[in-house]
């Protein structure tokens, strides 16, 4: 039986989406160990003149434990 838990971090992006999310889950494997998935819990972009000037988003990220 495995034992597993979830934490929260924000990431955000310039280019997309996509790439927040990259960003989001890269950084998360630098610091946590046996990451086995996540899920958006959020998405937000900030605007300035109209225009997309940052992607962010909320992950959820799972990581295992205990084997």
């Amino acid at each position: 039986m495995s034992v597993a838990k979830v934490t929260e971090i924000s990431c955000s992006s310039r280019k997309s989406f996509d790439d927040a999310i990259a960003v989001g889950m890269k950084r998360a494997n630098k610091t946590l160990r046996n990451v086995k998935g996540a899920w958006v819990s959020g998405m937000k972009v900030e605007c300035e003149g109209g225009k997309i000037t940052e992607y962010r988003v909320n992950l959820r990220v799972t990581f295992v434990l205990a084997d």
